[in-house]
């Protein structure tokens, strides 16, 4: 099936050739596409006036599962340049995106500056890694050198205004950075129990104290069963913790199952709120940018967990 799916889009890209110019852009600025809108909100901020972004992604939307429907291949096959986080995020159309170097369209993964010796190892498959990076933002902040290193080989003759946008961008990444720190800290150190519908927060937890527990993998493909349900409920009941969360971009249902079988054994485990997880929220709206995202995610947690 999955040689089947890039076949598909590739004679669809070929029949769209002869009709669509590598660049549709008349303004002048780079055309940029995106996969998801955390790595948008990085080349709007670096870009600045210079590009046009398009996030395919938008909010609500799982890149475990998304596939690109026609109107995205045409789309990609008009950009200048292609921005995809890698770490086999993107699934099945990653793989789409990296055939798009074969049309003479630039692909970047904005996650390749990053040690690998900083990554997490898939638990499933030993030569992957997660690919949730964007959670650690000291981590995310490297993929934001990575659009700055690719926009300015594209542009050079916009390198000084790429390059002081980053560093403007990076400061404020840096202080995000040291506020959830800061926020992490207010919770007591036992209770600092992260509990979502999927394995997403590894990162977070690494770099700002959580231990971190999800129903479901680090993809959302994979689906809980009961034997994963039953050992969350119990790790719930017997740690006492008083939160779980659910999250924007996967189903509702499967933490309201949890808390109802937590309540089954005479515990009561509210829900904490929605977290922004593989997608931010709507465009205009704080949580629509990355540092809002962030920002509502660790005040959501720390307001939950620090609930009496």
């Amino acid at each position: 099936m999955r040689k089947f799916f890039i076949l598909t889009a590739v004679l669809a890209l070929l029949l769209s050739a002869c009709a669509t110019e590598a660049n549709s852009n008349t303004s002048g600025k780079l055309n940029v596409v995106t996969t998801t809108g955390m790595i948008g909100d990085i080349v709007k901020n670096v870009g600045g006036d210079y590009v046009e972004v398009i996030s395919l992604m938008g909010p609500g939307v799982d890149p475990h599962l998304y596939k690109a429907s026609e109107g995205d291949v045409t789309r990609l096959q008009s950009a200048n340049l292609i921005f995809y986080n890698g770490l086999h995020l993107e699934a099945q159309m990653g793989e789409v995106i990296e055939k798009m170097n074969e049309f003479g369209v630039t692909t970047v993964a904005v996650t390749d500056l990053i040690d690998r010796s900083l990554l997490n190892a898939s638990p499933t498959y030993p030569d992957q890694f997660d690919p949730h990076v964007w959670f650690d933002v000291s981590l995310w902040m490297k993929a934001v050198e990575q659009v700055r290193e690719t926009l300015v080989e594209i542009d050079p003759a916009h390198t000084s205004e790429y390059e002081a946008n980053a560093e403007a961008y990076l400061n404020q990444l840096s202080e995000l950075h040291q506020y959830v720190l800061t926020q992490a800290q207010t919770i007591p150190a036992e209770k600092r129990v992260l509990i979502t519908a999927h394995d997403a927060f590894n990162y977070f937890g690494e770099a700002y104290g959580f231990e971190v527990r999800g129903l479901q993998g680090i993809s959302t493909e994979a689906q809980a069963g009961t034997a994963d349900v039953q050992a969350l409920v119990s790790f719930i009941v017997e740690r006492q913790i008083p939160a779980i969360f659910v999250e924007s971009s996967v189903p509702q249902r499967n933490i309201e199952a949890v808390q109802a079988a937590v309540q089954d054994q005479g515990f009561n485990v509210v829900i904490g709120g929605s977290l922004f997880s593989d997608a931010m929220g709507t465009a205009g709206t704080p949580e629509g940018t990355y540092i809002g995202m962030v920002t509502h995610n660790i005040d959501t947690i720390v307001n939950a967990l620090n609930e009496e």
